[in-house]
């Protein structure tokens, strides 16, 4: 069974609220409360406040990858701070600094993935989007944004220049402006947060990380993280942000063909007859390829040519082909998921496996 099917394998089809494990315990330090999915595991002090820092422009650095990052002018002089709030307090004050921005921005997501040799998944906007979209995630996946130890996310303005990101620590850091940093002071001192040499929070000792949503075998059929960062991706206009012509892990070694697991979102081409929309067909696909950008290719092509077969679909029946994940697996990984006896054959590219998931409650 995969983790799609495991949650009812609906994706968009079911998209019911996603469920928080009630039976997880906060914990709290001398009256400071954590997040629900980050905690400490050692002794210590936590230390509320603010560090602010002068960043020069000239050692900006893009978190964009790819082409893309030519259409990106370079960050100007401006003002860091990294605020710790208790977790109680951090949502409101997110939604005031949300109102500081203008009314077109570019959302950012970053979660902690399954890709074997990555450790985060990348998402950002590369067009502007409403900020009332903003609003509508946060209101539909505060719980999951704001407590899961997971996930971060957070957005930024270019006129006026304003970043923030709320990272997995649930650790709020801003970028503005020269023009603004009085602004984001009197926010700070709204707040009652001081000035302090370093904050300490659950990244400053070692510390768990932990999803806050029920598990997908959970008999009420819980969204699962996948299915959130699916509709995520749909309101925020998001985009996958690694380099599809590369194939590096973190440490920036080049890797060569490696195991894939991708699932992609079959759209059905518009009815020539108006009524109601075709509902998303879902692929997972295991495959070798060199680098992304080949990944989605050949299994693009896997999909269009599957002909004939339980499940399977025409070519005429697919009008877009989106994926909503790619994942590298190990060759252990591979041979466990396929339940075989060999890794995958790594000289060349191409697919092992095809599977169309279900998409009935």
């Amino acid at each position: 069974m995969t983790q799609f099917e495991a949650c009812g394998g609906t994706l968009l089809a079911q998209m019911n609220a996603p469920l928080i494990d009630t039976g997880l315990q906060r914990v709290e330090i001398d009256g400071f409360a954590f997040p629900l999915g980050v905690y400490p595991v050692e002794p210590m002090v936590p230390k509320p406040g603010f560090v602010t820092e002068f960043e020069a422009a000239d050692g900006a650095e893009f978190f964009i990858s790819g082409a893309e990052v030519e259409d990106w002018e370079e960050w100007p002089d401006r003002w860091m701070f990294d605020v710790l709030l208790p977790a109680g307090r951090v949502r409101a004050f997110c939604n005031m600094l949300v109102t500081y921005f203008p009314p077109r921005v570019y959302p950012i997501l970053d979660v902690l993935g399954h890709d074997a040799y990555r450790e985060v998944d990348p998402y950002i906007a590369y067009d502007l989007v409403a900020v009332e979209r903003v609003f509508d995630g946060l209101r539909d996946y505060s719980e999951w944004l704001f407590e899961d130890g997971m996930v971060g996310w957070g957005l930024m303005s270019l006129e006026p220049f304003l970043y923030a990101f709320v990272d997995e620590h649930k650790i709020v850091t801003i970028r503005a402006e020269l023009s603004m940093k009085e602004k984001i002071e009197k926010l700070l001192a709204a707040f009652d947060l001081e000035q302090v040499e370093k904050l300490a929070g659950p990244d400053s000792v070692e510390h768990e990380h932990r999803t806050v949503l029920l598990a997908p075998e959970h008999e009420s059929k819980p969204m699962a993280a996948e299915e959130i960062i699916e509709d995520l991706r749909d309101l925020w206009i998001l985009q996958f942000n690694v380099d599809g012509t590369t194939n590096l892990d973190d440490e920036g070694n080049e890797l060569g063909i490696t195991a894939w697991r991708c699932v992609a979102r079959c759209v059905p081409p518009p009815a020539e007859e108006e009524g109601a929309p075709g509902v998303p067909r879902y692929a997972e696909l295991f495959l070798r390829a060199a680098n992304l950008d080949e990944a989605e290719e050949i299994a693009a092509g896997a999909i269009t040519k599957s002909v004939g077969g339980e499940g399977a679909a025409e070519e005429s029946q697919i009008g877009a082909i989106e994926f909503v994940a790619h994942d590298r697996i190990t060759p252990e990984d591979f041979k466990q998921m396929l339940e075989r006896e060999t890794g995958p054959d790594l000289s060349e590219a191409g697919v092992d496996d095809l599977r169309w998931l279900t998409t009935e409650a």
